[in-house]
């Protein structure tokens, strides 16, 4: 398990191995040094935090959630928060705070859109890190303040239509990254 912590971008976690307990012990370290203890996570200027908690869940568990887990449409129609472990999200999750750190860099677009917040059922802006050489995004959300980032998620784009629904976010973007 320690040495998931000397991984380094854009190497991957090795969890594939480990038993569910072990894994999420070792996922949890990487989040707990990268997010929970980090007060020092900023990008452009904007302290990044996590989103907010949903039905008095605590912030910092939902995010841990939305980091290593996808949402899962078989299991939603009984419980409309049913995730299932991921393993392309989780063993990329030390990638995040590299990307936040380092954002701009080859290979790398950022930008920002306006998009349907189904959810919510609202309009909503959304800034994106995407790096295309590792088809990867972070979405995070700029607060109303306008002075901090709620980090929503992060993900491996596995499938073609990730990447174009990504590529079409970038075409719709704004002119400055908000």
């Amino acid at each position: 398990m320690p040495l998931n912590l000397l991984k380094k971008y854009p190497e991957l976690l090795e969890i594939a191995h480990m038993s569910e307990a072990d894994r999420n012990s070792s996922l949890y370290a990487i989040f707990n040094r990268d997010f929970v203890q980090n007060d020092n996570l900023y990008f452009q200027g904007k302290k990044v935090r996590p989103i907010k908690g949903e039905d008095g869940a605590i912030a910092m568990d939902v995010l841990f959630q939305h980091l290593t887990t996808s949402s899962d449409k078989e299991k939603s129609s009984l419980n409309r928060n049913a995730r299932t472990f991921e393993m392309a999200r989780s063993c990329r999750l030390h990638w995040i705070r590299y990307h936040i750190d380092k954002s701009a860099g080859k290979g790398v677009k950022i930008f920002s859109c306006e998009e349907r917040d189904q959810k919510r059922r609202k309009d909503v802006i959304r800034t994106y890190i995407f790096d295309v050489d590792q088809k990867y995004v972070i979405i995070l959300e700029p607060q109303r303040s306008g002075n901090d980032y709620y980090l929503l998620t992060a993900y491996y784009l596995d499938r073609d239509d990730g990447k174009k629904q990504i590529e079409k976010k970038f075409k719709q973007r704004m002119k400055e990254v908000l």
